[in-house]
């Protein structure tokens, strides 16, 4: 292979490894910031607010909490914070003492799905 032809493979694999690494690093959304957070012990909050680290897509995107038996108790449907496309909350009635598990799936702006959950608990 000549000079030129050996540069322009060379350029080539650069730009092809740098998009793929670039894409996959971009391609999904995951929490930065989570109220309450996981872990906590804290007074009933009034809702459980997660800031991710990137848009989402308010459509396909939720979040939900379960008590100690598995049954929801947030109040109805999560909703993406249209000035802060990164931020879904749900609200929750009064919570009794107990522990509690939040349920999220973040579907980025561009249709990449994540998900997890993490648990907190309500002091008596």
């Amino acid at each position: 292979m000549n000079d030129a032809r050996l540069g322009y493979v060379r350029k080539l694999t650069v730009f092809a490894v740098t998009a793929f690494v670039t894409g996959t690093a971009l391609a999904h959304v995951f929490p930065k910031t989570q109220e309450p957070g996981a872990g906590a012990t804290v007074a009933s909050p009034p809702q459980v607010r997660i800031t991710f680290d990137g848009p989402l897509e308010p459509t396909f995107s939720s979040l939900s909490v379960t008590d100690a038996k598995g049954n929801t108790v947030s109040a109805g449907k999560a909703k993406v914070d249209s000035e802060h496309p990164a931020v879904m909350s749900v609200a929750l009635p009064a919570l009794p003492a107990g522990h509690y598990t939040v349920h999220w799936v973040a579907v980025a702006d561009d249709g990449h799905r994540t998900h997890g959950e993490y648990a907190f608990d309500v002091k008596r």
